[in-house]
């Protein structure tokens, strides 16, 4: 599976954006999907998950009520939407597959896309 994470950019305190990250490959619909960032100086850090049939998601206290992923198998895609949006959510947001039924084993990953925040 190869992904492809797009729609990083400037946003503004209280703004929105959305995520997206393609997949290469027909697996994708068996696969949890998930999100994650990572902060300048920091280490990486969960965002969420969705399983493989969008029926189930899981998020990190930080972004509950704030940010929603979503999928769309037809089209290979994930999203993660992003509203109310603060300076600390300024990272490289990563997309990653979950092959392992589940278990939290993330073996694919995209490239990342930026997100900066401003005040």
């Amino acid at each position: 599976v190869q992904l492809q994470a797009s729609g990083g950019g400037l946003a503004q305190a209280g703004g929105s954006l959305r995520l997206s990250c393609a997949a290469s490959g027909r697996a994708f619909s068996r696969y949890d999907m998930g999100w994650f960032r990572q902060a300048p100086g920091k280490e990486r850090e969960f965002v969420g998950v969705i399983s493989w049939s969008g029926g189930r998601t899981h998020y990190a206290d930080f972004v509950k009520g704030r940010f929603t992923i979503s999928r769309d198998n037809a089209m290979n895609t994930v999203y993660l939407q992003m509203n109310s949006l603060k300076p600390e959510d300024t990272a490289v947001y990563y997309c990653s597959a979950d092959p392992s039924g589940g278990l939290g084993q993330y073996a694919y990953w995209g490239q990342g896309t930026l997100v900066t925040v401003s005040s």
